[in-house]
């Protein structure tokens, strides 16, 4: 049961996860030629006032740019989108390109994961990370998170990057522009909510994805499909209460979840039916917001 006391029998599916992230920006060109140059993706359309961009596959990113948008700050949306790079001499030659091009970044060891945080030129905040399971887990206990390293001792989860280690893998004959690497995806979206548990019952207990750990007192929860570590994170760092951003805000317009096949979207249609959850049909699929009013688009994958 969820905390209000839903049937949590429903289960998204495993392999479902992301698909693309869609932001409202106020300078396309400048914004494409960031995205192509700072993380070399490629740019895969432009029209009007659209651009979509990706790694070789499907969209990644979709912009749209509308005059006058402003950013607000203490509302909910987009904390960062986060790209999954395939290996980490991937990501080593990604951060690499960011120091070669002095964009400022945050290399960051989370044990499990290694990553680097930076914001775009309109401030939407950005993760690039790739798996490092070998190097051990993280857990989310007492209310907080918590890392072991493989050896057993214990991290924060939050240290700083060994960037020497990290670029052994880098081949010096290998230009750092080179496109992104194919296989790299939307590996998980962050989201501000305005209430943690809130955000739980909706994306746990009506989407049915599963609760990878919850840690109060640093107000974060984590949710995911097939047991990966997180598809989505949450959390309420924009203050308890915080109210979505008015319609002329930069940021998030939408991101995708994608499902394995049009059965299991049907399926979980007929969940939200159910359960009297709202949604509105779409061309490729369903859209719902949360309760924080970020914006969800369901398709088949």
């Amino acid at each position: 049961m969820t905390e209000n006391g839903q049937d949590a029998a429903y289960r998204i599916p495993a392999g479902t996860h992301p698909g693309l992230v869609a932001l409202t920006v106020a300078n396309l060109d400048g914004q494409v030629e960031f995205y192509q140059q700072a993380l070399n993706m490629k740019l895969y359309w432009k029209h009007d006032h659209h651009a979509g961009l990706g790694a070789g596959g499907s969209d990644l990113l979709a912009l749209t740019e509308s005059d006058g948008a402003l950013r607000y700050h203490r509302v909910t949306g987009l904390y960062h989108l986060a790209i999954r790079y395939p290996d980490g001499a991937a990501l080593a030659r990604a951060i690499a390109r960011l120091f070669e091009l002095r964009i400022r970044n945050s290399p960051t060891d989370h044990i499990m994961t290694k990553s680097t945080y930076l914001e775009d030129p309109e401030g939407n905040g950005i993760e690039l990370y790739a798996e490092s399971p070998e190097d051990g887990s993280w857990r989310m206990e007492g209310g907080t998170f918590r890392a072991i390293r493989s050896d057993g001792t214990p991290s924060d989860g939050r240290e700083p990057l060994d960037l020497e280690a990290l670029f052994r893998n880098v081949n010096p004959d290998q230009p750092l522009d080179e496109p992104m690497p194919a296989g790299s995806i939307i590996g998980h979206v962050h989201l501000h909510v305005r209430d943690l548990h809130e955000a739980l019952d909706f994306y746990h207990g009506a989407l049915g994805f599963d609760i990878m750990g919850v840690a109060d007192e640093v107000g974060m929860a984590f949710v995911s499909a097939g047991g990966y570590h997180h598809h989505i994170g949450l959390n309420t760092w924009q203050g308890k209460g915080a109210p979505p951003a008015p319609g002329d805000a930069l940021g998030l317009r939408y991101f995708t979840i994608l499902l394995p096949n049009g059965d299991d979207l049907a399926r979980l249609k007929s969940r939200l039916t159910a359960i009297d959850t709202g949604f509105i049909e779409k061309d490729a699929g369903i859209e719902i917001e949360d309760p924080s009013a970020n914006r969800i688009r369901l398709e088949s994958g």
